[in-house]
């Protein structure tokens, strides 16, 4: 289905008026707030040039076009999508999400995602439990982080285990490879994380408006000021919380896209193949190394662990050959 596109001239009575109003009277069957959605988006344009701005003041004579894409399924489809099963039973599953993998559709990632593969593995089983869009998904990990996860199977699982997390009844254990070495071999990160102010993609550190997020870390190995591989334990669970907290004590992660703004003085000190190789990492070196908890129906005692997968092993062999 092709997308349904509209195209308008302004008029001389439309002069300084928003563009998402213009539109959206011109138009007359959707919202302005949707056709703010679709403007913020990229699916707006003037004069051929994309329109950013849904604010933006209406120049007459101007030729304004919005296109309306064709309307998403309102359930994920089954795909057969390889998973790597750590543990299964009737209540729930605990898995090793390779990086690349998003976890659940959203815009720009329709499919092809960690939902899609669940519902063709678990079948009727995962269908509709928690939502539509999100069958079964207790909690995230970013697209680029890697490690072990755990799926609800049944509605009570997945309350159960929705509650173990909020609780922190839980334990989280991540492995990062950072930039530089921390002052302090272990220590707490206790700053509140939001939006960033100038940047709502990325999150930050902030005064006000911010969530309560902790991260405990202790570093494991070093290599001599340059790179620092870091156990982090999360007790909150907010978004990008490793990468925002790291980076906001000097130390962000290898290969992170959003955080990592220029290259890292620590880099100085590495070998020239190696320190090109730790530039040239395509994703943040994240990965969800362990994860423990209490089963939500019986209650026992789980506990599941991944070692590195082999894009970032790649990394910490490449220094440990730097360091001889």
């Amino acid at each position: 289905m092709n997308a349904e596109r509209h195209e308008f001239r302004a008029p001389q009575e439309a002069a300084g008026q928003r563009a998402d109003r213009f539109l959206a009277d011109a138009i007359g069957s959707l919202s302005r707030s949707r056709v703010k959605a679709l403007i913020v988006a990229g699916h707006a344009s003037r004069d051929g040039h994309a329109l950013k701005e849904p604010a933006e003041a209406i120049r007459v004579g101007a030729v304004y076009a919005l296109e309306i894409p064709p309307a998403i399924p309102a359930l994920p489809e089954a795909q057969d999508i390889p998973l790597s099963i750590l543990h299964e039973d009737a209540d729930l599953i605990v898995l090793d999400k390779p990086a690349g993998l998003v976890v659940h559709p959203a815009p720009g990632n329709q499919d092809g995602t960690l939902v899609n593969a669940l519902l063709a593995h678990a079948g009727d089983e995962l269908s509709g439990i928690g939502g539509e869009k999100r069958p079964g998904i207790v909690h995230r990990l970013d697209k680029d982080t890697s490690g072990v996860m755990v799926a609800a199977k049944t509605e009570l699982a997945l309350r159960r285990l929705s509650e173990s997390f909020a609780d922190r009844d839980l334990e989280r254990h991540y492995l990062a490879l950072c930039w530089g070495l921390p002052e302090a071999i272990e220590g707490e990160i206790n700053a509140p994380i939001g939006r960033h102010p100038a940047d709502r993609k990325r999150m930050a550190v902030v005064e006000r408006g911010g969530k309560a997020a902790i991260t405990r870390y202790k570093v494991l190995r070093s290599w001599g000021t340059a790179c620092a591989l870091v156990s982090c334990r999360l007790l909150t669970g907010r978004t990008h919380q490793i990468r925002v907290h790291m980076t906001h004590i000097g130390h962000p992660l290898v290969g992170d896209p959003v955080y990592l703004r220029r290259t890292p003085a620590a880099a100085r000190s590495l070998d020239a193949p190696v320190r090109d190789a730790l530039l040239a990492f395509p994703r943040q070196a994240l990965h969800a190394a362990s994860l423990g908890f209490r089963h939500p129906i019986n209650g026992q005692a789980l506990h599941f662990e991944s070692p590195p997968p082999e894009d970032m092993a790649g990394l910490l062999s490449l220094l440990d050959g730097n360091a001889e």
